[in-house]
């Protein structure tokens, strides 16, 4: 667990306010995913928008996270 908050603070460290944004989109995505309480015609519809917004912005923070990750480690 203490490996984890020294990545994530240097992760934060190496971090502009675009990568903050797509963590915030990231979570703001899978939020609507576990808690859609949409009506059944348009529930599809905002699971799959909300599906991609989350791909879209999980694969790139998480390549950054694991590059920080091997980094850190390598210092």
């Amino acid at each position: 667990m203490k490996n984890l908050f020294t990545y994530a603070d240097e992760y934060i460290k190496e971090s502009d306010w675009k990568d903050l944004a797509m963590i915030k989109f990231c979570l703001f995505s899978i939020g609507i995913l576990a808690g859609m309480r949409i009506p059944g015609k348009n529930k599809g519809r905002a699971g799959a928008i909300a599906a991609v917004v989350f791909a879209v912005t999980y694969i790139p923070l998480m390549a950054k996270f694991f590059s920080v990750v091997k980094n850190v480690k390598n210092n």
